[in-house]
């Protein structure tokens, strides 16, 4: 897969509560790609991204933001309007993949399965019990685990920092059941999977700094689980890339349960922006397969297009 594009403009940082993950998946990006030969300059989205991005007058667009304006739609949506190629999934999918409620919307209707979940206001979730614990709550459209909490068993209330008028994140909350057992990922590349990897943490769940912190999580590869978990798990996979519509490359997340008699699978998310730090997911997964960070960079951009 060869093109012509030569200078790229990689977004990073922006505005959304992941803006210092994105700056590093960005820096990361940016290095990568310039050591392939490609000319990359390097943009942090403010208050006029468009104009920043003619201003730098890039052949494609390397997409590194995460969370909010970057990853819902909202920067798709420019660079369509633009028609600068770019990485990633597009406006709809992206949309679609942000909104939780809606992902599991997509997942349902597609044969994935997946655990019963209301939403409600963040104030509301946050005055008494919507469901019985243990449960969680996060926000419906942030990623990097941002403004998640467990509700354990033997909880009287949950969190009060829902109610509080500081809250910096959205409104709106999903209310989830928990899923005991093991949390495993699938990473889609070009609609194939590469592998199954399990993530272990000393800390209380998967959260950001778990993520992100050097140490804060153990990453198995390939995942220590029955083999036709796994196969189900890639399959699972490929499978809500393609339904909620995704290019380039995803990561879907789930919970393998197998705490008790009956095994299940669940699955809880699909990232379309997913981290590219040094201790992230994506590129430990290419490397499994052979894949460099650098090359897997330059696939991304090879990959880019509109329309998407």
């Amino acid at each position: 897969m060869k093109t012509g594009f030569h200078r790229v403009a990689v977004l990073l940082g922006g505005r959304s509560a992941e803006r210092e993950v994105s700056l590093s998946s960005g820096a990361g990006c940016a290095r990568a790609l310039r050591e392939e030969g490609f000319d990359v300059v390097e943009i942090d989205p403010g208050e006029e991204p468009g104009h920043q991005i003619l201003q730098a007058r890039p052949d494609c667009v390397f997409n590194a933001l995460h969370g909010r304006y970057g990853e819902d739609g909202c920067i798709q949506g420019v660079l369509e309007l633009l028609r600068i190629p770019y990485t990633h999934s597009g406006v709809l999918a992206s949309a679609l993949a942000m909104h939780k409620e809606r992902t599991k919307d997509v997942y349902r209707a597609a044969g994935i399965p997946v655990v019963k979940s209301i939403v409600a206001d963040r104030r509301e979730a946050g005055r008494e019990h919507l469901m019985e614990p243990p449960y969680v709550i996060k926000p419906v459209n942030e990623g990097s685990s941002v403004g998640v909490y467990i509700i354990r068993k033997g909880d009287n209330r949950p969190p009060s920092e829902l109610t509080k008028p500081e809250w910096n994140l959205t409104d709106e909350m999903m209310v989830e059941e928990y899923v005991p057992g093991r949390e495993l990922t699938v990473t889609v590349l070009g609609g194939e999977a590469l592998g199954v990897t399990e993530i272990t943490t000393d800390l209380a769940f998967y959260d950001y700094e778990a993520k992100y912190a050097a140490g804060g999580s153990r990453h198995t590869i390939p995942a220590q689980v029955p083999r036709a978990v796994a196969e189900e798990a890639m399959r699972l996979s490929v499978v809500a890339h393609k339904v909620l519509g995704c290019r380039g490359v995803t990561r879907t997340d789930f919970r393998y349960d197998d705490t008790g008699s009956k095994h299940r699978l669940i699955a809880l998310e699909t990232n379309t922006q997913p981290g590219m730090t040094p201790t992230s997911l994506v590129p430990e997964q290419a490397a499994y397969v052979g894949m460099s960070y650098a090359k897997l960079c330059r696939w991304m951009v090879e990959d880019a297009s509109c329309d998407r």
